[in-house]
């Protein structure tokens, strides 16, 4: 399960309710060519991609065990999660229409803060693309969502990641407790960046 960052911000009422609208009404395709909003239609993609533990497994808050029911129910409260403002799961289609890949935004909007996970098929992984593709997410959280704060976390040994999150300007804080759905906890690699931090670093 997700959980908010360790820095708590406080949104006003109408800052609050500006992420909540740009989240319902975002459009994803300015992510990138192959970018939609999961819907039902694209469990049985879903379940192939995350059937692969090289996908799946540095992933803490995903439905286990990965199969039709439970992939199904995911989907599902993603899109409850983004008609209520407060998350996207972003799918990215291969040039056959197959599920190469997904983005998962969470949003707290009282806090103006957010979380992303995300994976690709385990063949496209250690290309060197993924950090110019997070770091656009990055910035579109940022400057299209209008959160103010990001929280990322990995595991203690996922390397690619971690590498991946701090040339991206993340600082790291420590660890902390993970939180999977089955209840159980994966200690976790833990880094924070604000918005005012991103700016700066990508000022032109």
């Amino acid at each position: 399960m997700s959980a908010p960052p360790k820095t708590v911000l406080h949104a006003s009422g109408a800052e609050a309710e500006a992420i909540r609208r740009a989240v319902r009404t975002a459009d994803v395709a300015e992510l990138g060519a192959g970018r939609l909003r999961a819907d039902l239609s694209h469990v049985p993609g879903l379940v192939t991609l995350l059937a692969d533990p090289q996908v799946s497994d540095p992933i803490y808050d995903l439905p286990r065990p990965i199969g039709e029911e439970s992939v199904t129910r995911w989907v599902a409260e993603a899109q409850a999660q983004a008609l209520a403002g407060e998350g996207l799961l972003i799918l990215t289609l291969d040039s056959r229409g197959e599920v190469s890949g997904y983005s998962k935004i969470t949003v707290w909007p009282e806090r103006a803060s957010g979380e992303l996970a995300g994976a690709v098929r385990a063949e496209a992984q250690n290309r060197g693309q993924g950090g110019t593709g997070a770091a656009h997410v990055f910035g579109w959280m940022f400057e299209t969502l209008g959160l103010r704060l990001i929280g990322l976390t990995a595991a203690l040994d996922n390397v690619r990641s971690a590498k991946l999150i701090e040339a991206a300007g993340f600082i790291p804080m420590g660890e902390r407790d993970a939180k999977r759905p089955d209840g159980s906890v994966r200690v976790s690699r833990y880094w924070e960046l604000t918005r005012d931090q991103w700016r700066q670093r990508h000022r032109l």
